[in-house]
């Protein structure tokens, strides 16, 4: 059994690699625009192409899909590390709070720097937006020692996405009317604008911590089984912890500062990567969340584009619409199960 379970993985992986790929060529063709796979071809292999055609796929789309590609990994592995430590199959960046907090640090700095007519780099935005993150984690993990509950735990982490989100709204009202625009452009979540020097930031961080959280897989196996066993296998529980806190605020504060919050994604898509693999395995799981992600995303990007053409979705209402009933099944999987 183990064996047959095993010779699916290549299957499985193959199925996300290819749905990666045909989802980047669609993301790159269709629009207000169409562009055909050959001029595709031209643009991205030879830089050859009509001048208009070569703007719209090397400065608008292709930038575009790479960071929903990118972010979109990058939340379903925060997601996945999120439910492995907190051993709730809710728990997610969204739900816990994280990404608000990491909205309300990027708003401040935005306010505050832009009203100063200081330029705003990629950078500062993500370590803005990492201590926003680390402050709302912060509050999580001292619930997490007052209440006995993993629903109550859920609950906190709401109030506190609340609370980071009433201040973000303050902070809204006394903005500057330019800071405004930017502000509610950015807090509805969405990949638009994206240049390649934000691509290639977020594809450096995204990758190092990818990277950190793959050699983690043979401790979070022994951690999800309980700390106990870990223990017993020689983890580090203390270490683990705070490498998984800081590694998954870290993605989360990319994706809020590059695309603002987006909901959904890193709790649903881990659940699907279940599914599809038949395994919890970390070491299967971490590549595949990252794929699952990267499609989840830039499958819910294009139809938010285009859906409504010209008139453009935020991000999060279409991840809401495809991940809320993956979280609503797991519910009543578990339900059913206990």
């Amino acid at each position: 059994m183990k064996n047959k379970k095993k010779a699916g993985y290549p299957a499985a992986f193959l199925l996300l690699a290819t749905g990666v790929i045909l989802l980047l060529l669609l993301n790159i063709s269709i629009g207000s625009i169409a562009i055909s796979l050959k001029e595709i071809e031209r643009a991205l292999l030879y830089g050859e192409g009509e001048e208009t055609v070569l703007a719209i796929i090397m400065d608008i789309r292709f930038p575009r899909s790479i960071a929903a590609l990118i972010l979109g990994g990058a939340l379903a592995l925060s997601g996945y590390l999120l439910q492995t430590f907190f051993h709730n199959p809710i728990a997610g960046p969204f739900v816990l709070g994280i990404s608000s907090g990491a909205k309300m640090t990027v708003a401040l700095a935005m306010v505050f720097l832009m009203g100063r007519d200081v330029a705003v780099s990629s950078l500062v935005l993500i370590l803005a937006a990492f201590a926003g993150a680390m402050l709302s984690m912060s509050f999580v993990l001292l619930m997490l020692k007052r209440v006995d509950s993993m629903a109550m735990l859920v609950v906190s982490g709401v109030m506190i996405g609340y609370i980071c989100s009433a201040v973000t709204e303050l902070v809204v009202t006394f903005a500057e009317d330019a800071d405004i625009v930017n502000l509610h452009n950015w807090s509805r979540g969405s990949f638009s604008g994206m240049s390649w020097e934000n691509v290639r930031v977020m594809t450096v961080v995204t990758m190092l911590t990818f990277f950190a959280v793959f050699l983690l897989s043979k401790p979070l196996s022994a951690y999800r089984l309980g700390e106990a066993y870990a223990r017993n296998m020689g983890v580090n529980i203390r270490r683990l912890r705070v490498l998984i806190v800081i590694l998954s605020g870290v993605l989360s504060a990319c994706i809020v500062a590059f695309a603002g919050p987006i909901s959904f994604v890193g709790i649903a898509v881990p659940h699907l990567m279940k599914k599809l693999l038949k395994t919890a395995e970390p070491i299967f799981m971490i590549p595949a969340c990252f794929l699952g992600g990267s499609i989840f995303c830039m499958f819910c990007d294009l139809l938010a584009r285009t859906v409504f053409s010209p008139t453009e979705l935020s991000i999060s209402t279409v991840t809401a619409i495809f991940g809320a009933p993956v979280v609503l099944w797991v519910i009543t999987e578990r339900r059913q199960r206990e």
